[in-house]
């Protein structure tokens, strides 16, 4: 990643323990790092994309700073590899997302390791996709708390069985739902505390599974942003992403709301991103690819 992300972060953090008139040490900020797996640029309202609409993430770019060029890998786990440590995938020991390749090098430093030693709580919920096993699970890898799943895919995201700091367990509900109060609990948990957030979730990868509440709202939708080659796309698969990305924005809202209730949103940063493109062809804002 060309912006390196997590130095980014970091720069902001270090910069922040300075003092005020009278003392007064100013807190050092809250980091949430939100990532989508699979959506694509045009898959948000503020991209102009009127098939949905995506006003709690928009407001993030609206209220904040939006990335003309931003750039990540094609698939999964290089992205995230960059994003943990801040260098480019080939430094780091991967080069695949399945058979090993997804692990990151256990010289590596990675961002939470580095929050971790200044002070901060730390915590993942979602997919990891760096490395199933210790010494490359989360936990082992500065993550004080992980929930959710350490592989690249995952097969149902109804009450599945995941994981919880090592242990099975079984989750509650819609997958993307339950890794946002496991991390609004975090929030709760450590509002007099720094802490790092990191919120990798799911969606909209496949399988193609959310909640009716959602998909009620497209099955039937004329959709009035296509991809250019209308042959190729599957309109179905394009409400079903189109749903997950409304139910990630209200999950987004949710962590904003929470960050209000507590007075902690204006000592906090949000990042969003997805990982990478579209899984499917679909609109996306004029670029080509998937």
């Amino acid at each position: 990643m060309n912006l390196n992300l997590s130095l980014l972060l970091l720069l902001l953090f270090l910069g922040c323990d300075t003092k005020e008139e009278g003392g007064t040490t100013v807190k050092r900020p809250n980091i949430v790092l939100i990532i989508a797996d699979d959506q694509g640029w045009g898959d948000l309202s503020i991209s102009g994309n009127s098939n949905l609409s995506t006003p709690n993430i928009d407001a993030l770019a609206q209220h904040g700073v939006s990335f003309e060029n931003f750039y990540v890998q094609p698939v999964c786990s290089p992205t995230r590899a960059e994003i943990l440590c801040g260098r480019q995938f080939q430094r780091l020991g991967v080069y695949a997302t399945s058979a090993g390749g997804e692990r990151l090098n256990l010289d590596e430093t990675t961002i939470a390791e580095v929050f971790k030693k200044a002070g901060y709580q730390t915590a993942a919920y979602g997919k990891w996709h760096s490395g199933m096993q210790p010494p490359y699970h989360p936990n082992a890898r500065g993550f004080d708390e992980f929930y959710g799943f350490a592989s690249g895919h995952w097969g149902n995201y109804f009450d599945p069985l995941i994981e919880h700091n090592g242990e099975l367990v079984k989750g509650k509900g819609f997958l993307a739902d339950d890794l946002t109060n496991g991390a609004l609990e975090f929030i709760i948990k450590n509002k007099e505390k720094p802490f790092f957030l990191y919120i990798p979730y799911n969606t909209p990868h496949s399988p193609m599974q959310v909640p009716d509440k959602y998909w009620d709202k497209f099955k039937d939708k004329k959709l009035t942003e296509k991809h250019r080659d209308t042959i190729i796309e599957d309109l179905n698969f394009t409400r079903a992403a189109l749903a997950m990305v409304e139910n990630i924005d209200d999950n987004v809202g949710r962590i904003i709301n929470k960050l209000q209730e507590l007075n902690l949103e204006e000592n906090t940063i949000i990042v969003y991103l997805s990982d990478n493109g579209p899984n499917g062809w679909r609109w996306n804002a004029g670029m080509r690819g998937k």
